[in-house]
């Protein structure tokens, strides 16, 4: 990947080369982002890993411990990875590298499936989703700093509302293949395993794009500090109060989503769960995801990305409440709620973010943002595990209904300047 750092340089004069670059770099962002979401949002929705977990292990426990091992990966290196880019002139060799390290533990999923059986597999399945959490920690800051370098704020929206359609209609049509095709029809051996190896193929095509045909400006970057000098910079962060409102809500959500990965145990306990049933509802996730992403999109474009904050935050608690006690026959509805609440997040809390207090604080912000909806992430599956153990589903779905109804109460309360933040 080295050859990375010989792409062309060019120093920023007025921001003229942002406007001549700019078209490239949308094109470039686009096919990553499509390729790239088409491939992780296999892993990532909450049904396919959880299922897999649930096969592998038969525990809820360890389908929660699994999930939690994920997260916590991802909120160890985030922190890391701002101090090791906020310096640099260029950031996009090192989001092609820890890019590439992220697609490797996809590939290691799939091999461990192919090869390996019983306690093995359990383990090591385990170790790479660490790692996997561990790099993709990295790679959200690396890569939502180098979209904030070459994409001006008022496209963004836009670029990321049609990226993840796109992104969103392959992944949708690819999970009720996989459902059908892979996982239902044990495809070489293991529907799953060829499903983590298909994520790993899109997904580094969509890397090979980006590196090959993006063109970034030369930085000034921030002086080099070390990782402690950055770390005693969090309370100064968090005095910010623009930024604790929204870290406020960032916490209350990653809290609530404690319940997300037994979604799919819950409905699979009365239907089962065959490839048809984690295709079929992957598909409703992906495809409301899909969907709204332009809506999400233009409405944080023109109004603000408040407003759509808080229609997924109530999208959520009606999902889960609707899951909870709707039959299950409904189940699809409430993951199309959930795939549309989840697209409405991202966006709007990811773009906020960036906007929020001084610029060159923005890596240690998205960091502590990372970190700290790791961390609740981290533990929240263990925890949601043993609630399902000790006293069943409907008390962890109540639970995490209480987080989404105070996670939309802390929107409400955000200072109108961050509502109208992104115009």
């Amino acid at each position: 990947m080295s050859g990375v750092d010989e792409a062309p340089h060019e120093a920023v004069a007025g921001g003229s080369f942002i406007e001549r670059n700019l078209r490239r770099n949308m094109v470039a962002h686009f096919v990553h982002g499509t390729l790239g979401l088409t491939g992780f949002r296999l892993i990532y929705t909450p049904t396919f890993l959880p299922a897999y977990m649930q096969l592998i292990t038969g525990s809820a426990a360890l389908v929660g411990l699994g999930q939690s091992l994920l997260q916590l990966g991802a909120t160890l290196s985030p922190v890391l990875g701002a101090s090791r880019i906020e310096h640099r002139a260029r950031l996009l060799p090192y989001a092609v590298r820890t890019g590439s390290m992220m697609r490797l533990q996809i590939l290691g999923l799939a091999f461990a499936g192919w090869m390996l059986g019983g306690p093995a597999l359990v383990a090591v399945t385990l170790v790479l989703l660490f790692l996997l959490g561990f790099f993709t920690g990295s790679q959200r800051v690396a890569f939502q700093m180098l979209m904030a370098k070459v994409i001006p704020v008022g496209k963004r929206g836009r670029l990321q509302g049609w990226r993840n359609f796109a992104g969103g209609c392959i992944a949708a049509m690819l999970s009720l293949g996989a459902g059908y095709y892979l996982i239902e029809a044990q495809f070489l051996g293991n529907g799953y395993a060829s499903t983590f190896f298909l994520a790993f193929l899109l997904t580094s095509i969509g890397l090979w794009f980006l590196r090959a045909l993006m063109r970034e400006p030369d930085g000034a970057g921030a002086p080099m500090r070390s990782l402690g000098e950055r770390l005693r910079t969090f309370p100064l962060l968090l005095s910010h109060s623009d930024y604790r409102a929204l870290l406020t809500v960032q916490a209350l959500v990653a809290s609530a989503r404690m319940s997300g990965p037994f979604y799919i145990l819950y409905v699979g306990q009365e239907r089962g769960l065959g490839g048809a049933l984690v295709g079929s509802l992957s598909f409703a996730f992906l495809v409301s995801d899909t969907l709204s992403n332009l809506l999400w999109g233009y409405l944080g474009d023109r109004r603000g990305f408040r407003q759509p904050l808080l229609a997924s935050v109530l999208l959520s608690l009606a999902s889960i409440l609707g899951l909870l006690f709707a039959p299950s026959d409904w189940a699809l509805l409430s993951f199309c709620g959930f795939g549309a609440a989840a697209a409405g997040y991202m966006m709007s809390a990811s773009t906020i973010v960036l906007e929020i207090g001084a610029p060159e604080d923005v890596p240690m912000r998205l960091a502590l943002s990372t970190t700290v909806e790791g961390a609740l992430a981290a533990v929240g599956p263990i925890i949601g595990g043993l609630i399902v153990w000790i006293a069943g589903y409907s008390w962890l779905f109540g639970l995490s209904a209480i987080f989404f109804a105070l996670a939309a109460l802390a929107v409400l309360r955000m200072p109108v300047r961050v509502a109208r933040l992104v115009i």
